[in-house]
């Protein structure tokens, strides 16, 4: 049996490939913090669950190819209280924000097309691109001026005749960087110029800590070129649910995403009904999740202050930090934390950062951590982190 070169091509994720080290090291007696993983341990509404033990139809039926209107409509009244209106016409439900990204990317781009990202970047991004016979291309940030974006001369010098779309994360995913509004007006500046797609990826939106934010979708002149993605994973803690959505107001683009959701006939009714009612959930269930993780982030940030050679940014938002290491290889660093490291049954988790980058030899001694874990947790974790640091055979000072 042959195997696809499609299939072949896809990288394995950062986030999950050590699973099996993980494994053994649970399996040995371990305790691990597990910084490698974007899963809010954080209650989900109850909403969800309620909805859900209501439900009380006879045959679990094919939904709307496009998705439960009340969801729908929910998602649209969310968006109003955003300054952001959309018709219901321009709201597609999907498997996650992970399927509303593939539906972008399929109606986008043709075999050999290119998507610009910025590394380092949500490392499926990859994957994406490449289910549709499409590539990612990597502007490089770096870690010493907190991955910010660089200027618009040097992110044009990175599109040719094969971009169909930039594809931006805000707040960052894996930096945790929130972007400013200089930054926004020249990707705006860009698309508008060249005219291709902005694929904007907000499902952090409700988590900033400094300032305020502002979405792409109340840029009134990228109408027809901006892509929204969304879900409700990180903003309920509904990571499981796999509900998110995918929003255009370009008509055309739209019937593509009518003919893919019907090719895969609908999302889920049930979570659709859980979702559907997530959107009821109080404002104030925001407002203490933002206050947790900012305390949170205050607490890894303290922490990370106190490693030698260690650098990193401040995040601003979503609740991920992407670190610079003072060692070999982070994921040689990784793996040795979870086979031969361990301070009273306990080591750490974190997820390599090679993996975030498309550019070979990139993030080789970078790891993306993850603020999950309450104050406490992520206390002892830095301790720890610190202590391998010191301890690991590659150091480098």
């Amino acid at each position: 049996m042959k195997i696809s070169e499609r299939a072949l091509g896809m990288t394995t994720s950062p986030i999950r490939r050590l699973g099996p080290y993980a494994d053994a090291a649970v399996k040995a007696g371990k305790k691990i913090y597990r910084l490698n993983i974007g899963q809010p341990d954080i209650a989900t509404s109850p909403k969800f669950m309620e909805a859900i033990r209501n439900f009380d139809q006879k045959v679990v039926a094919y939904g709307n190819s496009q998705g439960d209107m009340n969801l729908i409509k929910a998602i649209q009244k969310y968006y109003d209280s955003w300054d952001m209106h959309y018709e219901t016409k321009n709201i597609f439900i999907t498997n996650g924000g992970s399927e509303a990204l593939e539906l972008a990317i399929f109606s986008l781009c043709d075999p050999g097309d290119e998507i610009l990202v910025f590394e380092p970047y949500y490392a499926n991004y990859t994957t994406f691109a490449k289910l549709a016979s499409a590539k990612v291309t990597a502007v490089p940030t770096n870690a010493e001026d907190g991955y910010r974006l660089p200027d618009q001369a040097t992110v044009e010098k990175y599109i040719n005749d094969k971009t169909r779309a930039i594809l931006l994360t805000n707040p960052g995913n894996p930096t945790g960087v929130v972007y400013n509004k200089q930054e926004m007006d020249m990707i705006a500046e860009v698309v508008k110029k060249y005219n291709i797609a902005l694929i904007a990826d907000e499902v952090y939106r409700e988590f900033v800590y400094d300032g305020t934010y502002t979405s792409f979708g109340t840029y009134k002149d990228l109408e027809q070129n901006l892509i929204m993605v969304d879900s409700v994973s990180k903003r309920y803690s509904a990571c499981g649910a796999r509900i998110g959505c995918v929003l255009s107001k370009n008509e055309e683009l739209c019937a593509q995403f009518m003919k893919l959701c019907q090719a895969r006939l609908c999302a889920p009714t049930v979570e659709q009904i859980g979702a559907a009612a997530l959107y009821d959930t109080p404002a104030s269930y925001l407002e203490e999740v933002n206050k947790e993780y900012k305390k949170r982030r205050d607490t890894i940030a303290a922490g990370l202050a106190k490693i030698p050679g260690l650098v990193s940014s401040q995040p601003k938002g979503a609740f991920y930090v992407m670190v610079k290491f003072p060692v070999d290889d982070a994921e040689k660093f990784a793996i040795w934390m979870l086979q031969d490291f361990e301070k009273n049954g306990e080591t750490v988790m974190i997820a390599p950062g090679n993996g975030f980058y498309a550019t070979p030899g990139k993030g080789v001694d970078e790891a993306r951590l993850a603020y999950v874990l309450i104050c406490e947790d992520l206390e002892r974790a830095m301790e720890l982190l610190a202590a391998a640091v010191q301890e690991y055979p590659g150091r480098k000072i």
